[in-house]
């Protein structure tokens, strides 16, 4: 295999795996999960994205590599009051419904009725949170943060895919230079543990809905719009079944859904990973191999982020999700006409009100869509000519 191959696919999974881990970690702390069940939650991950990346871009014959849902793990760290049983129900729910978007054609039509201004407000509110805790990390912990901080501003001016991984190398380094966190303790290899899912009304409206509209609006549209840009063409409805069906599986040994991968997936693409485009979706089976070994290697970067002083870990999400939120928010801001029910998803979203038992993002998605409507019928009703 060529030297570009396997560069690019380890070069695409540190920057998937570096710069959203620590996001990871803290969805699974939201549900409570053991750290048993949290090593097999990215464990089953991992595996989940390797399988999928070998299998589709073998079938495909295209570089079709996977990431896990980044919005989709924000949106479980913002929940509360779930049990990790409540949350595995939702993990396989929402990878049912993705795979159903695959197979039913009607279904995928009517997910995509959604607004994407609407859909992108509900993201932005999701994350929004996340990102308004960068400034009292860094006034709390200024000597970690700030360097962080520092180092993501320079680095993305010339290289912004490893601009979030390079932030967390400088935080980890001065954590443990300056004491500030101690040596992990690593339990040995990690093992899937099967977790029992507990389906409920209230989860499944609050968490798995918005969990597979985020995860199809945010990601798999993107990336498969990122195939299509250097003239693939990714078989659209077996992806989301397979991604679908995968999540669905790894989500009963603990992991939020998978997704097609839009940034990681551009550096699988260019003509250096292989000048033969016909020969190019063999960086798929080398970026599963990859995959396999992160998810080995999972316990040790659990216990290192374990053992980092809270602000830091803070401060390495919100930098994280500067730039989904940064598109995010294009996205909600980019039509007028849809701009006020978009604001309307996101502060409602953002708000994390929960009630009868339903999360904010679903409350946000209801709000959004009936100021939507409202528009609609009023500039139907409107005189034609009237302001």
């Amino acid at each position: 295999m060529r030297a570009s191959l396997l560069s690019a696919a380890l070069v695409a999974a540190l920057v998937g795996f570096g710069s959203t881990i620590a996001l990871v970690l803290a969805a699974a702390a939201a549900v409570h999960a053991t750290p048993a069940q949290t090593a097999s939650w990215v464990l089953a991950v991992a595996l989940a994205k390797a399988i999928g990346s070998a299998g589709l871009s073998w079938w495909a014959r295209i570089p079709m590599v996977l990431a896990w849902s980044t919005p989709g793990a924000a949106l479980v760290a913002a929940t509360e009051g779930l049990s990790m049983e409540q949350a595995t129900g939702a993990f396989v729910l929402a990878g049912l419904i993705i795979a159903a978007m695959g197979l039913i054609r009607p279904l995928g039509r009517l997910v995509a009725l959604i607004p994407d201004a609407i859909a992108a407000g509900m993201l932005a509110g999701v994350l929004l949170p996340f990102v308004l805790k960068l400034a009292p990390s860094a006034a709390q912990a200024p000597a970690l943060v700030g360097p962080m901080v520092l180092a993501f501003a320079l680095v993305r001016l010339r290289n912004p895919a490893w601009a979030v991984l390079v932030a967390l190398a400088v935080g980890l380094t001065l954590a443990f230079l300056t004491g500030a966190a101690h040596a992990p303790e690593v339990a040995g290899l990690p093992h899937l543990v099967l977790v029992t899912p507990q389906f409920d009304a209230g989860t499944a409206v609050g968490l798995a809905i918005p969990l597979a509209l985020v995860t199809m609006a945010s990601q798999n549209l993107p990336g498969f719009a990122t195939l299509r840009a250097p003239g693939y063409e990714p078989p659209v409805g077996p992806a989301l079944t397979a991604t679908g069906l995968l999540s669905a599986v790894a989500g009963l040994f603990g992991a939020h859904p998978i997704s097609m991968a839009a940034i990681t997936a551009a550096i699988c693409l260019g003509d250096d990973v292989h000048p033969d485009r016909t020969r190019r979706w063999t960086v798929g089976l080398a970026y599963a191999a990859v995959w396999v070994a992160l998810g080995l290697a999972s316990p040790l970067v659990i216990a290192a982020i374990a053992a980092l002083p809270p602000e830091l870990v803070a401060g390495v999400v919100a930098i994280a999700l500067l730039g989904p939120l940064t598109g995010a928010l294009a996205g909600a801001m980019a039509q007028p006409l849809t701009r006020v029910p978009a604001v309307v998803t996101l502060a409602v979203t953002a708000s994390g009100v929960a009630a009868f038992g339903v999360g904010a993002a679903f409350w946000g998605l209801l709000a959004g869509l009936a100021v939507h409507v409202l528009d609609r019928v009023a500039m139907r009703a409107r005189p034609s000519g009237s302001p």
